[in-house]
Protein backbone atom coordinates (compact mmCIF):
# COMPACT_ATOMS: atom_id res chain seq x y z
CA UNK A 1 0.00 0.00 0.00
CA UNK A 2 2.90 2.22 0.64
CA UNK A 3 4.00 1.83 -3.29
CA UNK A 4 0.31 2.73 -4.05
CA UNK A 5 0.41 6.00 -1.96
CA UNK A 6 3.68 6.86 -3.91
CA UNK A 7 1.54 6.19 -6.98
CA UNK A 8 -1.11 8.43 -6.03
CA UNK A 9 1.19 11.28 -5.19
CA UNK A 10 2.96 11.03 -8.85
CA UNK A 11 -0.45 10.97 -10.41
CA UNK A 12 -2.26 13.69 -8.75
CA UNK A 13 1.07 16.03 -8.44
CA UNK A 14 0.08 17.73 -11.28
CA UNK A 15 -3.59 18.49 -10.21
CA UNK A 16 -3.17 21.69 -8.08
CA UNK A 17 -1.74 21.48 -4.24
CA UNK A 18 -5.10 21.96 -2.47
CA UNK A 19 -6.98 18.73 -4.73
CA UNK A 20 -4.12 16.74 -4.63
CA UNK A 21 -3.68 17.10 -0.86
CA UNK A 22 -7.51 16.76 0.06
CA UNK A 23 -7.34 13.16 -2.29
CA UNK A 24 -4.06 11.87 -0.74
CA UNK A 25 -5.78 12.50 2.96
CA UNK A 26 -9.06 10.49 1.30
CA UNK A 27 -6.97 8.13 0.44
CA UNK A 28 -4.75 7.59 4.05
CA UNK A 29 -8.26 7.83 5.61
CA UNK A 30 -9.87 4.79 3.39
CA UNK A 31 -7.38 2.18 2.46
CA UNK A 32 -7.13 -1.40 4.68
CA UNK A 33 -3.45 -1.60 4.00
CA UNK A 34 -2.28 1.85 6.61
CA UNK A 35 -0.56 -0.31 8.34
CA UNK A 36 1.99 -0.87 5.55
CA UNK A 37 2.08 2.96 5.24
CA UNK A 38 2.63 3.60 8.43
CA UNK A 39 5.62 1.11 8.91
CA UNK A 40 7.47 3.83 5.86
CA UNK A 41 6.44 6.47 5.85
CA UNK A 42 9.31 7.99 7.67
CA UNK A 43 11.46 7.52 5.00
CA UNK A 44 11.07 9.87 2.08
CA UNK A 45 11.72 7.63 -0.87
CA UNK A 46 15.27 8.91 -3.04
CA UNK A 47 13.36 9.08 -6.06
CA UNK A 48 10.90 12.15 -4.45
CA UNK A 49 13.07 15.05 -6.11
CA UNK A 50 14.01 17.48 -3.30
CA UNK A 51 12.02 20.26 -2.66
CA UNK A 52 9.39 19.26 -5.39
CA UNK A 53 6.00 19.43 -5.63
CA UNK A 54 5.55 15.92 -4.95
CA UNK A 55 8.14 15.99 -1.76
CA UNK A 56 5.51 18.11 -0.75
CA UNK A 57 2.65 16.23 -1.23
CA UNK A 58 4.68 13.41 0.40
CA UNK A 59 4.93 15.46 3.76
CA UNK A 60 1.12 16.59 3.46
CA UNK A 61 0.20 12.75 3.34
CA UNK A 62 2.73 11.89 6.19
CA UNK A 63 0.42 14.47 7.70
CA UNK A 64 -2.55 12.18 7.00
CA UNK A 65 -0.63 9.01 8.13
CA UNK A 66 0.21 11.14 11.70
CA UNK A 67 -3.26 11.91 12.07
CA UNK A 68 -5.16 8.61 11.71
CA UNK A 69 -2.63 6.72 13.27
CA UNK A 70 -3.91 9.18 16.15
CA UNK A 71 -7.19 7.91 15.70
CA UNK A 72 -6.11 4.52 15.70
CA UNK A 73 -5.16 4.68 19.11
CA UNK A 74 -8.80 6.28 20.35
CA UNK A 75 -8.32 10.00 20.03
CA UNK A 76 -9.97 12.91 17.35
CA UNK A 77 -7.40 13.99 14.97
CA UNK A 78 -7.67 16.09 12.05
CA UNK A 79 -5.00 17.20 9.32
CA UNK A 80 -4.30 21.49 10.13
CA UNK A 81 -4.71 22.86 6.35
CA UNK A 82 -1.69 25.32 7.03
CA UNK A 83 1.32 25.01 4.89
CA UNK A 84 3.75 27.22 7.22
CA UNK A 85 4.34 28.28 10.83
CA UNK A 86 1.95 25.88 12.35
CA UNK A 87 1.92 22.12 13.36
CA UNK A 88 0.79 19.50 11.00
CA UNK A 89 -1.91 18.02 12.88
CA UNK A 90 -4.56 19.25 15.80
CA UNK A 91 -5.47 16.16 18.32
CA UNK A 92 -8.35 16.21 20.87
CA UNK A 93 -8.93 13.28 23.85
CA UNK A 94 -12.80 12.01 23.52
CA UNK A 95 -11.58 10.66 27.43
CA UNK A 96 -10.12 13.45 29.27
CA UNK A 97 -10.47 16.69 26.92
CA UNK A 98 -6.93 17.73 26.32
CA UNK A 99 -5.97 18.90 23.35
CA UNK A 100 -2.25 18.84 21.91
CA UNK A 101 -0.67 19.56 18.56
CA UNK A 102 1.68 17.33 16.36
CA UNK A 103 4.29 17.55 13.60
CA UNK A 104 5.01 14.93 11.49
CA UNK A 105 8.26 14.08 10.44
CA UNK A 106 10.19 11.87 7.75
CA UNK A 107 13.97 11.99 6.35
CA UNK A 108 15.68 10.85 3.09
CA UNK A 109 18.14 7.48 4.13
CA UNK A 110 20.90 9.55 1.75
CA UNK A 111 20.47 12.47 4.42
CA UNK A 112 23.74 13.61 6.39
CA UNK A 113 23.50 15.49 9.54
CA UNK A 114 20.28 16.46 11.31
CA UNK A 115 20.27 19.32 13.65
CA UNK A 116 17.86 21.44 15.84
CA UNK A 117 16.48 23.29 12.46
CA UNK A 118 15.43 19.67 10.96
CA UNK A 119 13.34 18.61 14.33
CA UNK A 120 11.87 22.28 15.05
CA UNK A 121 11.50 21.33 18.57
CA UNK A 122 11.35 25.00 19.68
CA UNK A 123 8.93 26.37 16.95
CA UNK A 124 6.49 23.47 17.71
CA UNK A 125 6.48 24.62 21.03
CA UNK A 126 5.43 28.10 19.77
CA UNK A 127 2.85 26.10 17.56
CA UNK A 128 0.81 25.13 20.52
CA UNK A 129 -0.89 28.09 21.59
CA UNK A 130 -3.70 27.05 23.56
CA UNK A 131 -3.38 23.19 23.42
CA UNK A 132 -2.14 21.41 26.30
CA UNK A 133 0.74 19.14 24.48
CA UNK A 134 2.67 19.33 21.73
CA UNK A 135 4.38 15.89 20.02
CA UNK A 136 6.76 15.48 17.50
CA UNK A 137 6.75 12.48 15.61
CA UNK A 138 9.68 10.72 13.11
CA UNK A 139 11.77 8.10 12.57
CA UNK A 140 13.21 6.26 15.85
CA UNK A 141 16.39 5.70 14.04
CA UNK A 142 16.87 9.51 12.57
CA UNK A 143 16.72 10.66 16.07
CA UNK A 144 20.31 11.43 17.17
CA UNK A 145 21.70 8.49 19.42
CA UNK A 146 23.71 10.22 21.79
CA UNK A 147 23.70 13.99 22.50
CA UNK A 148 21.28 16.79 21.18
CA UNK A 149 20.00 19.85 21.74
CA UNK A 150 16.55 18.63 20.76
CA UNK A 151 16.68 16.60 23.84
CA UNK A 152 17.61 19.76 26.23
CA UNK A 153 14.80 21.87 23.89
CA UNK A 154 12.40 18.91 24.47
CA UNK A 155 12.44 19.22 28.42
CA UNK A 156 12.71 22.90 28.33
CA UNK A 157 9.52 23.24 26.07
CA UNK A 158 7.75 20.17 27.52
CA UNK A 159 7.73 19.08 23.87
CA UNK A 160 7.34 14.78 23.32
CA UNK A 161 9.51 13.44 20.89
CA UNK A 162 7.43 10.39 19.94
CA UNK A 163 8.30 7.62 16.97
CA UNK A 164 6.64 6.64 13.87
CA UNK A 165 7.57 3.02 15.38
CA UNK A 166 6.53 3.65 18.45
CA UNK A 167 2.90 4.38 17.11
CA UNK A 168 3.15 0.81 15.10
CA UNK A 169 3.99 -0.33 18.28
CA UNK A 170 0.58 1.24 20.12
CA UNK A 171 -1.68 0.56 16.62
CA UNK A 172 -0.40 -3.31 16.53
CA UNK A 173 -1.14 -4.08 19.71
CA UNK A 174 -4.77 -2.46 19.80
CA UNK A 175 -4.00 -0.02 22.06
CA UNK A 176 -6.26 3.11 22.66
CA UNK A 177 -6.90 5.51 25.10
CA UNK A 178 -10.11 5.03 27.51
CA UNK A 179 -11.34 6.28 30.92
CA UNK A 180 -8.89 3.52 32.35
CA UNK A 181 -5.66 4.58 30.26
CA UNK A 182 -4.93 8.10 29.82
CA UNK A 183 -2.04 8.78 27.66
CA UNK A 184 -1.32 12.43 28.88
CA UNK A 185 1.66 11.02 30.70
CA UNK A 186 2.98 9.86 27.68
CA UNK A 187 2.60 13.38 25.78
CA UNK A 188 3.75 15.28 29.06
CA UNK A 189 6.99 13.09 29.11
CA UNK A 190 9.32 15.91 28.96
CA UNK A 191 7.86 18.01 32.49
CA UNK A 192 8.04 14.23 33.92
CA UNK A 193 11.97 13.86 33.14
CA UNK A 194 12.57 17.67 33.56
CA UNK A 195 12.61 15.99 37.60
CA UNK A 196 14.65 13.22 36.31
CA UNK A 197 17.97 14.40 34.78
CA UNK A 198 20.67 16.79 35.69
CA UNK A 199 20.64 19.60 33.87
CA UNK A 200 23.93 18.77 32.48
CA UNK A 201 22.36 15.54 31.23
CA UNK A 202 19.59 17.00 29.24
CA UNK A 203 21.25 16.47 25.95
CA UNK A 204 21.49 13.09 26.20
CA UNK A 205 19.47 10.79 24.22
CA UNK A 206 16.16 9.34 26.33
CA UNK A 207 14.31 7.15 23.95
CA UNK A 208 14.98 4.66 26.04
CA UNK A 209 13.54 5.96 28.73
CA UNK A 210 10.71 7.71 27.20
CA UNK A 211 10.22 3.84 25.64
CA UNK A 212 10.25 2.97 29.12
CA UNK A 213 7.51 4.99 30.18
CA UNK A 214 5.17 4.72 27.27
CA UNK A 215 5.19 0.59 28.07
CA UNK A 216 4.71 1.37 31.78
CA UNK A 217 1.68 3.43 30.95
CA UNK A 218 0.22 1.50 28.60
CA UNK A 219 0.95 -2.04 30.22
CA UNK A 220 2.47 -3.91 27.42
CA UNK A 221 5.28 -6.08 26.79
CA UNK A 222 8.61 -4.42 26.63
CA UNK A 223 8.92 -7.57 23.89
CA UNK A 224 6.80 -6.34 21.69
CA UNK A 225 8.63 -3.08 21.58
CA UNK A 226 11.92 -4.87 20.64
CA UNK A 227 9.81 -6.74 18.31
CA UNK A 228 8.88 -3.65 16.29
CA UNK A 229 12.09 -2.40 15.96
CA UNK A 230 13.84 -5.52 14.79
CA UNK A 231 10.78 -5.79 12.41
CA UNK A 232 11.62 -2.26 11.53
CA UNK A 233 15.23 -2.82 11.07
CA UNK A 234 14.97 -5.56 8.79
CA UNK A 235 12.52 -3.79 7.00
CA UNK A 236 14.48 -0.60 6.00
CA UNK A 237 17.68 -2.79 5.32
CA UNK A 238 15.33 -4.15 2.47
CA UNK A 239 14.30 -0.08 1.67
CA UNK A 240 17.68 0.75 1.72
CA UNK A 241 18.87 -1.98 -1.36
CA UNK A 242 15.91 -0.22 -3.24
CA UNK A 243 17.59 3.70 -2.86
CA UNK A 244 20.72 2.49 -3.27
CA UNK A 245 19.42 0.89 -6.68
CA UNK A 246 18.03 4.04 -7.75
CA UNK A 247 21.37 5.88 -7.20
CA UNK A 248 23.04 3.11 -8.81
CA UNK A 249 20.57 3.76 -12.13
CA UNK A 250 21.14 7.34 -11.80
CA UNK A 251 24.73 7.24 -11.88
CA UNK A 252 24.60 4.71 -15.06
CA UNK A 253 21.74 6.92 -16.81
CA UNK A 254 24.72 10.47 -16.11
CA UNK A 255 27.57 8.43 -17.47
CA UNK A 256 25.95 7.22 -20.60
CA UNK A 257 25.14 11.53 -21.30
CA UNK A 258 26.78 13.58 -24.28
CA UNK A 259 28.65 16.08 -23.66
CA UNK A 260 25.88 18.17 -24.66
CA UNK A 261 23.05 16.29 -22.56
CA UNK A 262 25.57 16.59 -19.55
CA UNK A 263 26.04 20.20 -19.58
CA UNK A 264 22.07 21.20 -20.04
CA UNK A 265 21.60 18.74 -17.26
CA UNK A 266 24.06 21.10 -15.01
CA UNK A 267 22.82 24.40 -16.32
CA UNK A 268 18.76 22.75 -15.36
CA UNK A 269 20.30 21.76 -11.66
CA UNK A 270 21.62 24.59 -11.11
CA UNK A 271 18.04 26.51 -12.04
CA UNK A 272 20.16 29.05 -14.22
CA UNK A 273 17.90 29.79 -16.41
CA UNK A 274 15.34 30.78 -13.67
CA UNK A 275 18.08 32.81 -11.47
CA UNK A 276 18.57 35.07 -14.87
CA UNK A 277 14.60 35.83 -14.72
CA UNK A 278 14.29 36.43 -11.07
CA UNK A 279 16.92 38.44 -11.78
CA UNK A 280 15.50 40.30 -15.10
CA UNK A 281 11.98 40.44 -13.21
CA UNK A 282 14.03 42.67 -10.09
CA UNK A 283 15.10 45.32 -12.94
CA UNK A 284 12.07 46.00 -14.38
CA UNK A 285 10.73 46.75 -11.39
CA UNK A 286 13.84 49.39 -10.61
CA UNK A 287 12.22 53.08 -10.98
CA UNK A 288 13.45 54.63 -13.98
CA UNK A 289 16.34 57.45 -13.61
Amino acid sequence: MFAELLEKITSTASMGFGASTDLLIEYVNSTEGFMDILEQIGTIPESITHDSTEEKLFSKASDAVLARAFREIGLKSTVIRERSDSADVLVESPAFSYTMVADAKAFRMSRTAKNQKDFKVVALSGWRKDADYAVLCAPYFHYPNAQSQIYSQSVEHNVCLLSWEHLVFLVKNEVKESARLNFADIWNFGEYYSHKVLVADRKRCFLSPFTDKLISITGCDPNDFSGVLDGHIAAMRGRGETEKEYWKNERARISSYTRRQAVDELIKAKKIEEKISRIEQFMKGLPNG
